[in-house]
């Protein structure tokens, strides 16, 4: 046997797999693994490299199954379009926290496909939910190799938005998709799942992706059944008809074939809170069926969004520039303001569930003095009501404003991150400036830190399982999420007495505790809590 370019001895291997963590050395060579016994490493030639990983584990590099990184990397050197470090701390986050491999193109939101003539338009659209200009790209194939030209430190690998894939074939309108439309669409998702993305997504609460019926969804789904890959989507209510809205998901998956994969399963807002006592059950009643069907959670009883998204989906019919109209309006307002008072018909209504109170600005990069304030504050300090300063934000931000949704409560975060379908998903929206949620830099290690040290909620082989093997099966990520001879060399080593998040809502950005090392690709790209400035990650077609 050859020397190794890197050998990790002495840790307790946890490898990915669930099962009982055990003493054992990992070689790496050409980006590849081998499992040694304990004392065999001295016997195969040495390494260039030798990491003491005594009182650690050592686990597969974890995957983020649902982010919305998809153009951070291509906003410039920092993710900021200035190296000015708070836009690197932004980039970097996710692998100093562990990941290796990041999923975008969720909730049916992402920067491909669409048809050519649509692209110009889409970019001014593609800043709301990306921020900056990150491009817009006809498919697959052409986004992967804008990200080429960029190094990264981890993986990328991308599902296909509804949303995005709808509004670059009849642009952002509340109708249905004629038929030649719904061909076309589907020819286009069929391309960029043939050149390796990974699925296909949907946000059924999001504009344009709320403007389609099921059948719509059904047909896109059984493209991505022909390919074998998941249908992964962000239900059309998350709140007091959630248990409606996994049903439709449910006929979806039925009806076109393809895997079901639920996106931050949630029960939110006051009349919803305690219904993972409903969904959870028939989630499980569906696998012992046998449906293929999962769901991914992160660890916070809070979320984030865009402003916009608190608004009637009819306000934001025609897109941008009819959105602004609209709220420029105050007979518009006025509407929208009944709307969320009193409800429409197959409408979310994040607000009405919740109310002003629970929602704080994130990032509005023209007013920062606004960030971490709710706008139920915001309304009273200026004597107005919360709905126009809401209107008044989004127009001197071009739609621009991020936002946290205080929405959820413990108790139903725990039982879907104890489900055993269940898998670790951070949701993070790394935009440029303000305050982002601070599950983007503290997912994962706060998995480790609170729920498996402190409350002993979960196993420590189980949660690495739903952080790496059960993710990487998921998603088709073959030779990865698992520590076996011959897998892809992606590792984490970490502390387990001492593993815990420190991003904060005030601070969200803060470094992990308890991170040691990080390797993607076979080479060390994060050392001592440090990036070492090793870029060996690439977009991974499935």
């Amino acid at each position: 046997m050859t020397g190794f370019d890197l050998l990790v001895r002495g840790g307790l291997l946890v490898d990915g797999t669930g099962r009982p963590g055990r003493p054992a050395d990992v070689g790496v060579a050409a980006g590849r693994l081998t499992v040694l016994a304990p004392g065999e490493a001295p016997r195969t030639g040495g390494a260039t490299e030798v990491i003491d990983a005594r009182g650690r584990v050592v686990s597969p590099g974890f995957v983020d199954v649902h982010t919305h990184s998809d153009g951070v990397t291509l906003l410039g050197p920092s993710g900021g379009g200035a190296d000015d470090g708070s836009g690197r701390a932004l980039v970097r986050a996710s692998v100093l926290q562990g990941v290796t491999t990041e999923i975008c193109g969720n909730c049916g939101s992402g920067l491909f496909p669409a048809l050519p003539e649509r692209l110009p338009a889409m970019r001014a659209e593609a800043r709301i939910t990306f921020g900056g200009d990150v491009g817009m790209y006809a498919d697959f194939a052409a986004f992967a190799a804008a990200h080429a030209r960029v190094p990264r430190a981890n993986h990328l690998a991308s599902l296909v938005g509804h949303g995005t894939l709808r509004a670059g074939v009849l642009g952002p309108v509340d109708r249905p998709a004629r038929p030649a439309e719904l061909r076309t669409m589907c020819a286009l998702l069929d391309a960029s799942l043939s050149q390796g993305a990974a699925g296909l997504s949907t946000g059924l609460i999001y504009t344009p992706g709320s403007y389609a019926g099921t059948d719509e969804v059904v047909a896109l789904a059984a493209v991505a059944a022909r390919h074998g890959k998941p249908y992964v989507t962000h239900l059309r209510d998350e709140m007091s008809r959630v248990e409606e809205a996994l049903e439709e998901a449910i006929e979806i998956s039925r009806r076109s074939g393809a895997a079901l994969h639920v996106s931050h399963h949630k029960t939110a807002g006051r009349y919803a809170w305690g219904r993972t006592e409903r969904t959870l059950p028939r989630i499980a009643a569906l696998r012992a069926e046998g449906m293929d069907v999962t769901c991914d959670v992160y660890p916070y009883t809070a979320g984030s969004t865009a402003l916009a998204a608190m608004l009637p989906p009819w306000a934001n019919d025609g897109g941008l520039a009819a959105l602004t109209a609209r709220l420029g309006d105050p007979a518009e307002r006025d509407r929208m303001r009944r709307a969320i008072a009193e409800g429409v018909p197959g409408w979310e209504n994040t607000v009405g569930n919740g109310g002003w109170d629970r929602i704080s600005v994130a990032c509005a990069p023209r007013h920062p003095h606004t960030e971490g304030r709710t706008i139920a504050d915001l309304a009273a300090s200026a004597g107005a009501d919360p709905l126009d300063v809401a209107a008044g934000l989004l127009v001197a931000e071009a739609g621009e404003v991020t936002i946290i949704s205080h929405s959820m409560v413990e108790e139903d975060v725990r039982r879907v991150l104890a489900a055993p379908y269940a898998m670790i998903g951070s949701d993070g929206v790394p935009k440029p400036g303000g305050r982002p949620h601070p599950r983007w830099a503290g997912t994962f290690p706060r998995v480790l830190g609170r729920y498996v040290r402190e409350l002993g909620l979960l196993r420590l082989e189980e949660a690495v399982h739903k952080m790496t093997g059960m993710a990487a099966a998921r998603f088709g990520l073959a030779g990865r999420g698992v520590i076996r001879d011959g897998a892809h060399a992606d590792l984490v080593v970490f502390d387990p007495a001492a593993v815990a998040d420190l991003a904060t809502f005030t601070e969200p950005l803060l470094p992990p505790a308890g991170i040691d090392v990080v390797v993607a690709g076979g080479r060390v790209v994060v050392r001592d809590g440090e990036e070492t400035g090793a870029r060996p990650g690439s977009v991974l077609a499935l």
